[in-house]
């Protein structure tokens, strides 16, 4: 007996949906930080600590609803997905700037 994962296979439209939600959470997160230090010189010191830790909890929201729920909610998981790697690319980006 073999068994089946829950979400089914992630297609190109969906690693595409994927990257598209990741890039405009890093680029709207980039901008805004630009508008708030141009406005106050400074912005929320360790912030991306905050944004890591966030994107942790997206990760893992991810990984479980594509482990139990099926296709139809493939929309929702690849927001997950695309909110986990694009807090992930904002952290890694802070941390190496």
């Amino acid at each position: 007996m073999t068994t089946k994962r829950a979400g089914g296979a992630i297609t190109p439209l969906r690693l595409f949906r994927m990257a598209g939600i990741a890039a405009a959470f890093f680029v709207a997160f980039n901008v805004s930080q630009s508008v708030t230090a141009a406005r106050a010189g400074e912005t929320i010191p360790g912030i991306h600590y905050a944004i890591a830790a966030l994107a942790v909890f997206f990760l893992v929201g991810a990984w479980a609803t594509e482990q139990t729920q099926g296709p139809e909610l493939n929309v929702r998981k690849d927001l997950l997905w695309g909110l986990g790697t694009g807090g992930l690319a904002i952290f890694a980006n802070r941390m190496l700037s």
